[in-house]
């Protein structure tokens, strides 16, 4: 049985939530998201607050009131605050710089990395080493993060490459005589 499904989502002044069918729109100060919810889970809106409606004897349905819950929790979420990922880049030479909309990237490969910015997302370069990307999407957020990272993850050796600024490298003892 879902818990998270049962707690309700409090929507917050500002914020204005509809539901067209299985589209789930929100919209807030910062921008708009909309999802395709199943059709196995349905939404109780009321003024201030979203419950979810599902058959508790389906299994699947009890799963995706979870998840469906979460994901406009997010989205309510991203529509007033944002998201925002720090990476760090650890390496000597690396650098990263904003130009437009593109993030130039070295790292320690013959040729420069020009990482273009998807729609919806901002790239910020707080120094050469240090990377925020920010969004009101989650899913996108992490998945250009990721796609950061993937040109050069850090090794267990020195730690060299990108990583998150919270991610902690398990190092490995060197080859010994």
């Amino acid at each position: 049985m879902s818990r998270i499904a049962k707690s309700p989502i409090t929507i917050p002044a500002g914020v204005e939530v509809k539901v067209d069918g299985s589209t789930v729109s929100v919209k807030g100060s910062k921008g708009q998201l909309s999802m395709q919810k199943h059709p196995l889970v349905e939404l109780g809106m009321s003024e201030s607050t979203i419950n979810m409606k599902w058959d508790q004897n389906n299994k699947k349905a009890t799963a995706l009131a979870g998840t469906t819950r979460a994901n406009v929790a997010n989205m309510i979420f991203g529509v007033t605050n944002g998201f925002e990922k720090k990476l760090t880049l650890v390496g000597v030479g690396y650098r990263a710089q904003v130009k437009g909309k593109i993030l130039n990237l070295s790292l320690g490969f013959s040729h420069p990395i020009d990482f273009p910015m998807p729609e919806g997302i901002e790239i910020e370069a707080l120094s050469q080493t240090d990377i925020v990307v920010k969004g009101i999407d989650k899913q996108l957020v992490g998945a250009v993060s990721a796609d950061i990272r993937a040109y050069r993850p850090p090794e267990p050796y020195k730690g060299k490459g990108v990583k998150y600024a919270d991610e902690h490298i398990v190092r490995k003892d060197a080859k010994k005589k």
